[in-house]
């Protein structure tokens, strides 16, 4: 099954000065809006307390959340977990010593079922910030890896030019998805840094297929230059990226959805990563490996000329 026919000739590469412009604009912008306002980040990584709740009859999230900020827990986040009649209600931990206050946690429950005498208290969990600063240097050294890992692996399979491309495009992706994150404060913990680098996987493998494709062009087409192998290669490989970033979006589009509260930060991480993902794949690794003097050379050995002479 095929989107468009074998022979499309869509020049992407005419494009790629403005793309370029577009494509510093939207990193500058969340490098700007992660510095300013940085990322609002979730209890795996601050610290704090979850309660489980549970009602007799249904439980009117809003109403619950009216009733928290009466009691001045304005920061608490409220969200169904189970059935319609269980809430998950989370707070932030607020003492910034790196000291488990066990009493504070106690008095915070405490000030939770006051605002919620309907509410019958199922279970409280309670983490610490020296989990939370572990997990996150864990998580920076997590990426820093997989992308050194990456550049590595792309340098000895293509060449060092597709190499550079590809990194930049593997960081061009999160980087956009954590400004969004951090400009319209949506919650960041584990789920959402687990859809960032699953993004990181499935931006590499939009950028692999079509520098796979590029490699066997320039041997079989000895006779055009890089730029037309390179839009030639983008245009083989359409249908299959169109197909899979569609039916891969309208599965995360379900789950954002209708997957709950829970899931919204992992799917919108994964919808913002498809299409940006898929973007950066030609107009940011194709573009800049061009930019960077791809050649024949560089992929298809040179043929030695031998002297047969006596």
């Amino acid at each position: 099954m095929e989107f468009f026919k074998s022979n499309t000739n869509i020049n992407f590469m005419s494009q790629r000065k403005w793309a370029a412009m577009f494509s510093i604009i939207l990193f500058l912008f969340s490098i700007l809006s992660l510095a300013v306002y940085g990322l609002n980040w979730g209890l795996d990584f601050t610290g704090g307390t979850q309660i489980q709740l549970s009602f007799q009859q249904e439980a009117n999230l809003n109403t619950i959340r009216n009733n928290l900020e009466k009691a001045g827990l304005k920061e608490a986040m409220v969200m169904s977990y189970g059935t319609s009649k269980d809430v998950l209600v989370t707070l932030i931990k607020e003492n910034k010593n790196n000291v488990l206050d066990n009493q504070a946690d106690t008095s915070t429950v405490n000030r939770v079922t006051a605002a919620l005498p309907d509410a019958k208290v199922e279970q409280v969990n309670y983490i610490g910030p020296q989990v939370g600063k572990e997990m996150a240097s864990k998580s920076v050294i997590a990426i820093l890896l997989a992308l050194l890992g990456t550049m590595v692996y792309i340098a000895f399979r293509f060449d060092l030019r597709f190499a550079v491309g590809s990194t930049v495009a593997l960081v061009h992706d999160p980087i956009i998805i954590l400004g969004v994150f951090s400009f319209f404060r949506i919650e960041f913990n584990l789920i959402a840094l687990a859809a960032v680098l699953t993004v990181i996987g499935y931006s590499l493998n939009d950028t692999i297929v079509i520098f796979d494709r590029v490699r066997e062009d320039f041997r079989k087409m000895r006779k055009i230059s890089a730029l037309e192998v390179m839009n030639q290669a983008i245009n083989q490989t359409l249908s299959r990226t169109i197909m899979t970033s569609v039916l891969t979006l309208t599965v995360v589009l379900a789950l954002f959805f209708l997957g709950g509260a829970l899931l919204q930060g992992f799917s919108l991480a994964l919808i913002i990563g498809i299409i940006v993902g898929t973007y950066s794949s030609i107009y940011v690794a194709g573009s800049l490996t061009l930019a960077l003097g791809l050649d024949r050379k560089h992929l298809v050995p040179q043929t030695k000329e031998i002297d047969e002479r006596p």
